[in-house]
Parts: C-alpha cells; sequence; structure tokens
C-alpha cells in the first residue's frame, strides 16, 4: 500500500509574508507562486513533487516573542552542514545556538530573518552512505 503524506503545508506567521517566503524559497529551492504579490497576505512555496508539503506563510499582526514549539530540520543535499551554515547566514539567517562536537557531530539551531528557529544539521554527504 502507498503511503500518502496528509501534511499539505506547513505554515508560518509573518509580519511579511513575501520577504520570508523568498527567504525560504532561497534556503529550500522551492519556486515562490509566480503570481505572487509582495503586498498579499499570504505567500506560498510549493516543491512541485506529490506527497511533499509545500511551504505557506501568512501575514499575521504581531512579532514573534517566544521560541518555536516545531521547527524544520535543514539537511544540506550536497555540500557540508558548516558550508550551507554560511550560505544560510549570507542570506540573513543567524547562528541561535551551536551544538556542534568536536567529533563532528551535532547541529546549528539557526533563526530566519522572522526569528523562527530552525536546525542545520550534517550534509548527507557528511552522514554516509544509507544502509540498504
Amino acid at each position: 500500500m502507498a503511503y500518502l503524506n496528509p501534511v499539505r503545508h506547513i505554515t508560518f506567521d509573518a509580519r511579511d509574508p513575501y520577504a520570508l517566503a523568498r527567504f525560504w524559497s532561497r534556503l529550500t529551492g522551492y519556486p515562490m507562486e509566480e503570481d505572487a504579490d509582495p503586498d498579499a497576505d499570504h505567500a506560498l512555496l510549493s516543491p512541485g513533487q506529490p506527497g511533499v508539503p509545500g511551504l505557506l506563510f501568512l501575514r499575521v499582526p504581531d512579532a514573534k516573542t517566544v521560541k518555536n514549539r516545531v521547527h524544520l530540520d535543514i539537511q544540506p543535499p550536497a555540500g557540508t552542514r558548516d558550508t550551507e551554515v554560511e550560505r544560510l547566514t549570507g542570506l540573513g539567517a543567524t547562528v541561535v545556538d551551536d551544538r556542534r562536537t568536536e567529533d563532528g557531530l551535532g547541529w546549528v539551531v539557526m533563526a530566519d530573518i522572522e526569528g523562527n528557529e530552525f536546525c542545520v544539521e550534517r550534509g548527507a554527504v557528511e552522514r554516509g552512505p544509507v544502509p540498504a
């Protein structure tokens, strides 16, 4: 029996949905809607793959004030965790907590341009081949 993922979107509250969607588009590679309007109350990123949830950004009047109760873990599909942290810092993300260990394991807690936390784990290359 084929598994159907019931999650349609992962939704972020945002002060500026367009800017936040643009940040996450650069992070994930998911394209923004072709008719995305910078003044709209929402913005959507669709991965273009069945069963993979999109990222939806909805305008809210208040700023983020406390730690996320849910967050995304990012595993770079190519390259290393450290290279990805540098790339995301260049996009405007900030390091919140560095949990890297001397043996090369661990992760980095980062925040996007509106303060939403996410973690950057070791990349697929660093993890090695998946056992059969």
